[in-house]
């Protein structure tokens, strides 16, 4: 049977329980450990698909096609393995499952009830989960304890705990201790109120992680050990890092987290072995210079919108040995603004995702400066379809040239919509197109800066988007001069796209960026920022 470990969270949001519920799952399979993670979203909605990214931060997609919460991207990277649909779960979702199930008579008439229906559907969602082979599983809850959204997923916690051994059952719960620089002390009283809620629900945490500024003495850790009724040395202390986030499973390790936890679900604690993510610190810590990459977006002014983006620039940055120094665009400003003047000494220039008309212009002004200046280009899907409209205005002479996206609903011009919905028989339709998620496979051409990056003849990547490049219109971008480097091997849709005689300029419809890891960038980012090293 497996052992669960449940991580929630108190006194405010946005604590970092994703990145500490990853760094303890990669300290755990680091000691040779099958992990498992899910994260349990409170919300209603059924999947944070439709969910604004200025609210919401990223959408990260799995390799099933699950869109599913940003934390399901830490853990990947912290550890290593892809995650699925059964990884995330939400109230919206269960609540449908058990309505849905209720019409169909499943429950024989009864009356359906939060206690049992919805946490019955809860504990199930964890058990699915459980299979021969999978050491710990852990859970981690959104959102803060007091949280009304929150309860049932508590209530469940606090039956499953009676239904299993005491020993198969660890909770975490991970609070803030405050600095008041006036007076020159951190307080504890918030922590002592946050435990006493969670208490009050029946729910007794083993081990308290505590993010903080400051260190905390030892007095102050007997002081939250005796008003939260855990062991002193269970309070862990989690100060803010000093230059990486990677740097976190390392602090917990000297805090013995990973130990604690082991010992109190009476599992053996075996050696462990962080060589080669230490290996990947060392290069964190000492760059061999630095890279400006502009990234061109529509949702900068929340940096949730772009995590995936960021990190696996991150990444590219500690395969090259050097720091990325990134420079966050709104798309609107170089509308305003120009392209010349906002991405003046930028070494490369990213054009990610995104949905809607607004900001393109901008985003397509930012792609033709990076083509005619010979900046390296990444895009990244509407990065792609930008691109392939630019070329079009700018090298084909289709002066009108768009995507159906940008169209006015019921006015849709097929004659100049290079990028357009499409049929499974590679027609374009005016309503209806099916958004492709998930992994797809893509062929790489010989003799592409793409295949080269890969090093393989067949990839698979991620996506999520309806549009695709209108293949009416690829024998015309081909006779000027792009290059199609990749083409689904089903559809035979664009995947790919690049220029010759230029230092990068490549784009995918995929999200590449979904695949990166901090000890594995991914190839596309890495021969993107090996160029942008190289330009001058």
């Amino acid at each position: 049977m497996s052992k669960f470990v449940f991580i929630t969270g108190g006194v405010v949001s946005s604590l970092g329980k994703g990145l500490t519920s990853a760094s303890i799952g990669l300290l755990l399979k680091s000691r040779g450990l099958n992990v498992e993670m899910l994260k349990m979203d409170p919300y209603l909605n059924v999947d944070p698909g439709t969910m604004n990214p200025f609210q919401h931060g990223e959408v990260y997609v799995t390799e099933d096609g699950a869109e599913t919460d940003l934390d399901l991207g830490h853990y990947e990277r912290f550890v290593g393995h892809h995650m699925h649909q059964r990884n995330n779960i939400t109230s919206g979702a269960l609540y449908m499952d058990v309505i849905q199930k209720e019409r169909h008579g499943d429950f024989d008439g009864a009356t359906v009830q939060v206690v049992p229906h919805i946490t019955n559907a809860i504990k199930k969602s964890w058990l699915r989960l459980e299979k021969p082979g999978v050491d710990i599983i852990m859970i981690e809850l959104g959102g803060t304890v007091g949280d009304i959204e929150g309860l049932s997923f508590l209530e469940a916690m606090r039956q499953f705990q009676l239904e299993r051994p005491v020993e198969d059952v660890a909770f975490v719960h991970m609070t803030l201790i405050p600095y008041l620089r006036a007076s020159g002390e951190v307080k504890t009283k918030p922590t002592q109120h946050s435990v006493q809620k969670l208490r009050e629900i029946g729910v007794q945490p083993h081990v308290l992680i505590c993010r903080t500024t400051q260190k905390i003495s030892d007095e102050n850790r007997r002081k939250i050990a005796m008003f939260c009724n855990v062991r002193p040395e269970n309070v862990i202390e989690e100060q803010d890092v000093a230059y990486s986030i990677y740097q976190v499973p390392v602090m917990l390790m000297e805090e013995k987290v990973d130990e604690i936890l082991l010992k109190q679900l009476h599992l053996p604690v075996p050696p462990i072995d962080l060589s080669q993510w230490n290996d990947m610190l060392t290069k964190v810590r000492e760059p061999q210079g630095k890279v400006k990459i502009a990234v061109v977006g529509k949702y900068i002014s929340l940096t949730d919108s772009y995590k995936s983006i960021y990190e696996a620039l991150t990444h590219a940055g500690i395969a090259n040995h050097v720091e990325i120094d990134l420079l966050k665009v709104e798309a609107e400003e170089i509308e305003e603004r120009g392209a010349a003047t906002v991405l003046e000494g930028v070494q490369g220039v990213l054009v990610p995702g995104g949905f809607g008309n607004r900001g393109v212009n901008g985003k397509i002004a930012a792609i033709q400066y990076a083509r005619e200046n010979n900046i390296p280009f990444l895009g990244i899907c509407l990065g792609l379809q930008c691109a392939v409209v630019e070329f079009a205005r700018h090298v084909c002479g289709i002066d009108d040239a768009a995507s159906m996206e940008w169209m006015e609903p019921g006015k849709e011009d097929i004659s100049r919509a290079v990028v357009a919905l499409m049929d499974s028989q590679q027609n374009v339709v005016e309503r209806g197109g099916t958004m492709r998620l998930g992994a797809y496979a893509c062929w790489l051409h010989e003799g592409t800066k793409a295949r080269s990056a890969y090093g393989v003849e067949m990839i698979r990547e991620r996506h999520r988007h309806r549009y695709e490049v209108n293949p009416a219109f690829v024998q015309t971008l081909q006779d000027h001069g792009l290059i199609i480097s990749g083409n689904n091997p089903d559809s035979d849709l664009v995947e790919i796209i690049e220029l010759p005689n230029h230092p990068w300029f490549v784009a995918t419809q995929a999200h590449p960026e979904f695949r990166s890891r901090p000890v594995d960038a991914h190839p596309l980012f890495r021969d993107f920022v090996t160029a942008a090293k190289n330009f001058s």
